[in-house]
């Protein structure tokens, strides 16, 4: 398997259309950019947050994603697997899945599904102008997500240039830690970055997820010069980063920044656990158990807290 830390993870063969890894197109989306967006999850991140909603984009390789629910013990997913994943006393994690669908196809209760598709940039723009009209009409377009898309930046890079050749309106979900020139190469294609700051005390973020965030604030840096237009996003969760050093920290931090150009907002989004039962269908523990959400009248609160800032602070409430 390509190594999750490489620049890009474009599958070739020969001569072949170079392909892009994702795990789901999400239509009709109005929360991750302007307007009516299509969003494309790409699969494969070099960080592991204890919050992540998408447990199956953390990993590059396929993954069988199974609803014990739905099960109606066929036993069809034994007989049709190639390599030995599915068994008759269940699926065994330690056989690696090839993304072959056998399973998923002839599941007969719909239980299963393999998170993990190999796609060109044609594949992906026959789904995305379908809806096409609906990004002009509200100012929409494609977003891409993860996972962390800035991982495959060379397929990104093509896939975004199409978008833009067929003016759709395009942005980028990234946690802002992986290598500078993926984003130096997709800067030019791309109309918005939804940057991350996930925690501004660089010490704390190595407790977390293991680096410091120089990364970061060197992408994001480096994004301010290219006058690239960004929005920050500061994922909240109670216990990690909700501190009034931390929060006040990064808004000083961005604030700074801004006066640059470049900077059009800060996201707040606070802790969720829409994911949780996304852990169970994988069989991983749910890293976040013991973690908390926010009550309308604490996310109230926040609402007046930024309000004291000169600036476009916003707490995204889903």
């Amino acid at each position: 398997m390509t190594s999750m830390h490489s620049t890009s993870l474009i599958a070739t063969s020969g001569a072949e259309e170079p392909k892009g890894r994702i795990f789901n197109i999400q239509k009709y989306s109005i929360y991750d950019g302007d307007g009516i967006r299509t969003l494309v999850f790409f699969k494969g991140c070099n960080l592991r947050c204890p919050w992540c909603s998408n447990p199956e984009s953390i990993s590059y390789a396929y993954q069988v994603m199974f609803n014990a629910d739905k099960c109606v013990h066929c036993g069809r997913c034994v007989e049709v697997c190639p390599v030995g994943v599915h068994t008759p006393n269940g699926i065994d994690r330690s056989v690696n899945c090839v993304g072959c669908r056998h399973c998923e196809e002839n599941c007969l209760g719909g239980a299963l599904k393999i998170m993990g598709q190999d796609v060109t940039v044609a594949e992906l723009m026959d789904v995305i102008l379908q809806d096409y009209n609906f990004y002009m009409a509200s100012g929409g377009g494609v977003t891409l997500s993860g996972g962390e898309c800035t991982l495959q930046a060379d397929f990104a890079a093509k896939l975004l240039a199409e978008c833009k050749r067929n003016m759709i309106n395009t942005a980028i979900e990234t946690n802002g830690s992986t290598a500078l020139e993926n984003y130096e190469k997709l800067a030019p294609h791309t109309d918005l970055f939804l940057f991350d700051i996930k925690h501004i005390d660089t010490e704390k973020h190595k407790a977390i997820f293991g680096i410091g965030n120089e990364a970061v604030k060197r992408n994001l840096e480096r994004l301010v010069e290219l006058n690239a237009n960004i929005a920050i996003r500061m994922p909240l969760i109670r216990g990690y980063n909700d501190s009034y050093d931390a929060i006040t920290g990064a808004i000083d931090y961005v604030t700074a920044l801004a006066k640059k150009g470049g900077i059009q907002r800060i996201d707040v989004l606070p802790y969720h656990q829409m994911g949780k039962t996304k852990y169970k269908m994988l069989d991983l523990a749910y890293p976040a158990e013991h973690v908390g959400g926010y009550s309308n009248e604490e996310l109230n609160q926040l609402d007046a807290f930024f309000n004291r800032f000169d600036f476009d602070i916003r707490v995204v409430r889903h």
